[in-house]
């Protein structure tokens, strides 16, 4: 009920709205979209947290194609909650151990060509599971020196920012289920700094938002651009650093207004559910 009351409310309100932007809004304004999919499929899928499927069946659009990491997510919940449930508490690391390395071996595999196709990345969300328990049960982030930390986040910005063409997937996907969770590990148990800024911190609080709305931020500010000839006749520098601006202001505005005046109420009720 914890994460039902932080995740499905926004995620039906933008899934309300991009079926909206795409078939309605774009139309009315005269802006011209080639939409070939069946509205009712999207709906269906999207609303049983299948926006994986429908993201790669369909292309509804970035606004309503950034949602597959949340259905991945409720994926996962719905197969292991129920797992953790029966199995005894002495059981439940060596069954996330067998479930990321089983899995993985399965996405892998060619025989299962649907699971990389449709990124039912299950391994990612089982492997942070396994590093969470190891802390839990052996204090696997206090063992973290301060250099570890610091190896761990340069490995996991050069992560994005390196050429890994010459890889085979199911390597960078191997490379990602062992960094990922550490980096987050080394972040979160006695972090290397803190942040004092009621900014930066409100930000985190919004930063479900700030994902959720992002895509919608992107489009409207390129629909602006395209619609403004004046604007257009900038240099390009100039138009990408306003581009930019404007994308992160408008993001942060929507993520805040949503965060105060909507989700806010709703996560008052997660005290009800401790």
């Amino acid at each position: 009920m914890r994460r039902i009351l932080r995740i499905f409310p926004l995620y039906f309100v933008v899934l309300s709205l991009g079926l909206f932007y795409y078939n309605v809004f774009l139309d009315y304004v005269g802006f011209d979209i080639d939409q070939t999919y069946n509205i009712i499929e999207v709906l269906v899928l999207y609303t049983f947290f299948l926006p994986n499927v429908g993201a790669i069946l369909y292309e509804p659009g970035g606004a309503l194609e950034i949602l597959w990491s949340i259905g991945i997510e409720e994926q996962f919940y719905i197969m292991v909650a129920p797992a953790i449930f029966l199995l005894h508490k002495n059981y439940i690391l060596p069954f996330f151990v067998m479930f990321t390395c089983v899995y993985f071996f399965l996405f892998s595999s060619e025989y299962f060509s649907f699971l990389a196709k449709f990124n039912f990345l299950y391994f990612y969300l089982s492997a942070g599971g396994v590093v969470s328990l190891l802390d839990i049960k052996y204090q696997l982030g206090d063992k973290l020196k301060k250099y570890h930390k610091v190896i761990a986040i340069v490995l996991f910005v050069l992560y994005f920012n390196v050429d890994f063409q010459h890889l085979s997937r199911t390597t960078i996907h191997l490379m990602g289920l062992i960094l990922f969770p550490i980096t987050i590990l080394s972040l979160s148990v006695s972090p290397l700094f803190s942040i004092k800024s009621k900014f930066m911190n409100h930000l985190g609080k919004i930063s479900y938002g700030i994902y959720m709305y992002h895509a919608f931020a992107i489009q409207m500010v390129g629909f602006l651009i395209l619609q403004l000839n004046s604007i257009q006749i900038l240099p390009s520098s100039v138009l990408i650093f306003l581009s930019f601006f404007l994308v992160t202001t408008i993001t942060i505005l929507i993520a805040h207004i949503s965060y105060v005046f909507f989700e806010k109420k709703l996560i008052s009720l997660k005290k009800r559910y401790r």
